[in-house]
Formats: structure tokens, C-alpha cells, sequence
């Protein structure tokens, strides 16, 4: 099967190749939107990342190209349009689970590096500034910490926690057993917003979770807690979350998504005039942590993303189910 990659990085290039024995893999760095469809002329199959633009446009001129296979190098598919991709028979694959540990260890990091300002005490004594005015943090054990979505990161976020002496609670529409066996109790938003002293976000975007910290949100959370998205940007309404820095009522806030990431992460722009003026006003903010979509970025995570891939393309070159279809009624 002849495959076109888009947002190719090394590290793509690389794990790709190696898990790949059959097919003809063709890299691009470009990503995939109505401007480079044209580089799938003559692929069996289209293989994209997060940022990849995948709308019913996007899907019509790839089934013209004679595309009939989509494989998502993700867990998440919002950035497609499934409905479209059915409508044109194209089969849609993805990952749906990869070393759920390296996002909830990067969770973690995020959590600590803001709470006891690592970052800025590490470009502080570089400098050889030694003070320690504006570096005060909070001992965790005994804090609350409200966990929403309690899929396979979510479950492995709370053990965390719990490790740390912090009270968890949770809040998932579709309950975990697991997350029930560990004493953690499910409480609606309201009551985690109100409650937690660290709200982290683990859940997939829909319609329903778009946006879910908005300005309301934000209004029933308890004074000055700590916010962490490592899940989807557009889970946070960005200018509302500004607005509760501003005012104090959100204490601090670490991203590892944003909402309007797709034209500046995964790219070098350390020679350019950012032009997103609400990421830049992010970035004034001294209680403000951002790592640029790195959460899933371990060597492990790599590799098993790369082998499930290919191992998809198998299945679907042999005419098989690979378990890892998005249909309509997975979306729905």
C-alpha cells in the first residue's frame, strides 16, 4: 500500500520506518489541508496528526485523488470530519491508546514545575539571581484535585495523585470501575469546580466538552485553584481563562494544548513575530506554564503510536477489521 505521511517529523520518519516492512511510505513535513492534498495523488492511504486539517473539503478532494484509507497517528479525531470520510467510503483509523504514562507523567511535571515555579527559579539562577521572592508553593498532600475524564490517562492521573496524599475526586459521564475501586467518588462539575484546589482535564473533544471552562465554569471554581489541560485545547475557552488570571480567580494555569495550536506548535518560530495575540498574552503571565503538545512525547509512546499505524495499514491492505475504526456511531 503506498501511504502519504503528513507532518512528518524525525521522529515520525524513524518509527515509522521501522515498525514498516511492506509498505511504501511517502513522507511529507507539510500538514494536510486544502493546499497539499495534491501530495496524496496516487496513495492507497493518507496518514495525519493532531494539527492535520481533515474537513468535508479536505475528504472530497482525497477520495478524488483515489484515497480510500485514513490512518490518525492519535487518539483523538475531532480534526476529522467522520460523517464525510463515510459518505466518500473512506475508512477512518486511529490509535486509540499509547502509554497512557507519558501524559499523565507530563501532567505531573506541569503540576509541579508550576506549583513550586521551577521554571522561572531555573531561569532565574542562570542568570544568578538567587532570590527567592515569588517562588512560594503549596505542599500537595492534603489538597484536592479534581480530575475530569477518567479514561485510561485519567486512571493513571488519579493514581498518581493519590500517591501524592492528595484527595482525588472525578467527574466522567461513562463511570470507571477502576476509578470506583480506588475510593475516588464521582461528583458532577459544579462540586469538582468547587471544590478542587488542581483541576486536570483528560477527556476527548466533542461538541458537548467544547469550551467546557468557560466563563460559567470559572465562576464556580474555588478561589485561585491551579488549572492543567494535557488533553484538548479547545476544552478551555482561552480568553475566559485570561480573564480569571487577570481577576485571580484561577491561581495559575499549565497548557500543553491550546485551541488555536495548529499554526504554531511543532514548528520553530523563534525568528517570527508570534501573531496570535491571545497566545502571546498567555505568555505574560508569570503564573503561566505552556509546553508546546509535548505530553505524549516519550520514546515508548513513539514507538507504540508508529507500530499501531502500521499494523492498522496491514489490516486494512488485508481486508480485516483492525478494532480501531471511528464510524459514525462512535462520534455520535
Amino acid at each position: 500500500m503506498i501511504v502519504a505521511v503528513y507532518s512528518t517529523r524525525p521522529w515520525d520518519e524513524l518509527s515509522l520506518t521501522e515498525a514498516n516492512t511492506t509498505h511504501e511510505l511517502r513522507f511529507f513535513e507539510a500538514r494536510l489541508d486544502q493546499t497539499t492534498t495534491s501530495l496524496a495523488a496516487g496513495s492507497d492511504a493518507v496518514c495525519v496528526f493532531v494539527n492535520d486539517v481533515v474537513d468535508r473539503e479536505v475528504v472530497d478532494e482525497l477520495s478524488g485523488l483515489g484515497v480510500r484509507y485514513l490512518a490518525l497517528r492519535s487518539a483523538g479525531f475531532n480534526h476529522v470530519d467522520i460523517a464525510a470520510a463515510d459518505d466518500r467510503r473512506i475508512t477512518v483509523v486511529r490509535v486509540p491508546a499509547y502509554s497512557p504514562n507519558a501524559v499523565a507523567e507530563h501532567t505531573l511535571a506541569l503540576l509541579l514545575s508550576l506549583n513550586r515555579n521551577i521554571h522561572r527559579a531555573h531561569n532565574r539562577v542562570r542568570e544568578g539571581n538567587f532570590r527567592l521572592d515569588g517562588l512560594l508553593g503549596r505542599d500537595l498532600t492534603g489538597k484536592t484535585v479534581g480530575v475530569v475524564g477518567t479514561g485510561k490517562i485519567g486512571q493513571v492521573v488519579a493514581s498518581i495523585f493519590q500517591g501524592f496524599g492528595m484527595h482525588v475526586i472525578a467527574h466522567d459521564p461513562f463511570p470507571n470501575a477502576v476509578i470506583a475501586e480506588m475510593g475516588i467518588p464521582y461528583v458532577d462539575l459544579p462540586e469538582l469546580f468547587g471544590r478542587s484546589d488542581v483541576i486536570t482535564l483528560h477527556c476527548p473533544l466533542t461538541p458537548e466538552t467544547c469550551h467546557l471552562i468557560d466563563q460559567t465554569a470559572i465562576e464556580q471554581m474555588r478561589r485561585r485553584p491551579m488549572l492543567i489541560n494535557t488533553s484538548r485545547g479547545a476544552l478551555i475557552e482561552t480568553t475566559a481563562v485570561i480573564d480569571g488570571l487577570k481577576s485571580g480567580q484561577i491561581g495559575s494555569l499549565a497548557l500543553d494544548v491550546y485551541e488555536e495550536e495548529g499554526d504554531l506548535f511543532f514548528e520553530d518560530l523563534s525568528n517570527t513575530v508570534i501573531q496570535d495575540d491571545v497566545f502571546s498574552r498567555l505568555l505574560t503571565f508569570p503564573n503561566v506554564l505552556i509546553t508546546g503538545h509535548q505530553a505524549f512525547f516519550t520514546e515508548e509512546a513513539v514507538r507504540e503510536i508508529a507500530e499501531v499505524t502500521i499494523h492498522n495499514i496491514d489490516l486494512l491492505e488485508a481486508g480485516e477489521p483492525t478494532g480501531t475504526e471511528v464510524t459514525i456511531d462512535l462520534v455520535g
